[in-house]
């Protein structure tokens, strides 16, 4: 594996003033694109270095793409409280304004896990070339289906012994979307452990194919 350098620290500044603390990584050789990745959810212990979050910032960045990750808002050294799914969208955008200037060629994608999907799920800025939701419960905040009509790409990355949201119930609300497809990994528990892996494949094919299909942000 080649070696890559120390992820960058980054302060991002949100719409309403609350600054967050974040983690670049550059992308190994030439760039694929930019990743942010939207940790599960704070006040169950999810924080950016959360299992998943932490297997996909470690990654990506090999596979050719520059990869933000964040602390929501009243996450460890990050500003303002808990907005519990609604001002968190802002945080998202602060992440794409940052991760978006460094001026990558390439896709542009958001992916969350956990409470970070259904954020993730919630954003629909035109910077996106796609999503991946990895266990989205679909239950936090009042925007979590705003690219459920959208046309650009969605993956759901499914649990198959996810403790709080069934794959087949995810599945069953998410039939009315376009351009969305779902894979459940088998043996899954919604922390993933001990199949990590498989969620950063996943992810990773997604990527290739937006890059594949042209997507520009």
């Amino acid at each position: 594996m080649t070696a890559t350098s120390a992820p960058e620290p980054v302060e991002l500044r949100c719409a309403d003033g609350v600054a967050l603390e974040a983690e670049w990584a550059a992308p190994v050789g030439a760039p694929r694109g930019t990743v942010v990745l939207c940790h599960p959810h704070p006040q169950y212990g999810g924080t950016m270095r959360s299992i998943v979050i932490s297997a996909l910032f470690g990654a990506l960045p090999q596979a050719g793409y520059g990869c933000l990750r964040f602390n929501f808002r009243g996450v460890e050294g990050s500003g303002g409280t808990h907005g519990a799914g609604r001002d968190e969208v802002l945080d998202v955008e602060a992440a794409l304004t940052a991760a978006t200037g460094y001026g990558l060629d390439g896709v542009c994608a958001v992916v969350g896990w956990s409470f970070g999907a259904d954020m993730a799920l919630s954003t629909a800025d035109p910077r996106i070339d796609g999503w991946v939701g990895i266990a989205p419960p679909l239950r936090f905040g009042d925007r979590v289906r705003a690219v459920a009509a959208d046309p650009r790409p969605k993956h759901l990355v499914l649990a198959q012994h996810d403790e709080f949201r069934a794959p087949a119930e995810v599945e069953r609300e998410v039939a009315d979307w376009v351009a969305t497809t779902a894979e459940v990994v088998p043996g899954a528990s919604h922390f993933f452990v001990g199949r990590t892996d498989r969620v950063v494949t996943a992810t990773a094919t997604f990527l290739a194919a937006l890059v594949g299909a042209g997507a520009t942000s």
